[in-house]
């Protein structure tokens, strides 16, 4: 897994986790996911942006994104 994928999956990963925080959070319910996909997807980011040889700034991003999906599709 490159430095890309593992950006893009870590930032999919704490955007799953806040429906669940709210979710958890209105029904009094324990946040045992939602912590482990932030805890998950965090680790994935940090990786990400401390193998990647440039690094990342956050403009890159959205470039980063589609570059996945685009690999994805091809």
């Amino acid at each position: 897994m490159n430095s890309d994928m593992s950006l893009v999956l870590g930032l999919l990963l704490v955007l799953l986790a806040m429906p669940s925080a709210i979710s958890a959070f209105s029904s009094a319910r324990s946040m045992r996911g939602t912590v482990t996909l932030l805890a998950v997807g965090g680790a994935m980011i940090a990786w990400a942006v401390y193998s990647s040889p440039m690094g990342y700034k956050a403009e890159d991003v959205p470039d980063v994104v589609l570059r996945v999906i685009a690999g994805f599709i091809r």
